[in-house]
């Protein structure tokens, strides 16, 4: 399982150190792809299958399954770590998730979830002002902490 919050920097080559406590979890190969929020999504390669699986599931009569699929795996690249723990972040998904320098990776359960710095920090600042609402409505899908 993927926890925790972690400061990085992408480098001029656009590459970025994968925290050494997600190494392992994610394997030597793994998949990237736009992420929702304006954040990239990492999966390892077990987790990926999972995700094909749900959306090879969803309907092509519906335009909106075809333009979330559309989305989500045209942005997908397999990724390989180099001896040093980084990954190259390629120019679309860093163009996406705004990755200039600073960045923060984050472990959300079953993936990583890369972050422009400033784009975390405002995502969390939201999130963290409204974090009793949010745990409240929760409660409508038989969720209780």
């Amino acid at each position: 399982m993927f926890m925790g919050e972690f400061q990085h920097s992408v480098d001029d080559k656009g590459r970025m150190i994968i925290p050494a406590k997600f190494r392992d979890e994610l394997g030597s190969s793994f998949v990237m792809t736009r992420g929702l929020d304006q954040c990239l999504f990492v999966y390892p390669m077990s987790e990926w299958a999972v995700m094909e699986q749900k959306l090879k599931s969803l309907s092509l009569m519906k335009s909106d399954a075809r333009a979330f699929t559309r989305f989500f795996f045209s942005g997908a690249v397999e990724c390989e770590l180099d001896k040093q723990g980084r990954v190259n972040i390629p120019s679309n998904l860093r163009e996406h998730a705004k990755l200039d320098k600073d960045c923060v990776v984050i472990g959300v359960s079953t993936r990583v979830e890369i972050w422009g710095k400033e784009a975390w920090e405002a995502y969390s600042q939201q999130s963290e002002e409204s974090f009793n609402e949010i745990a409240e409505k929760l409660v409508d899908f038989n969720f209780d902490l």
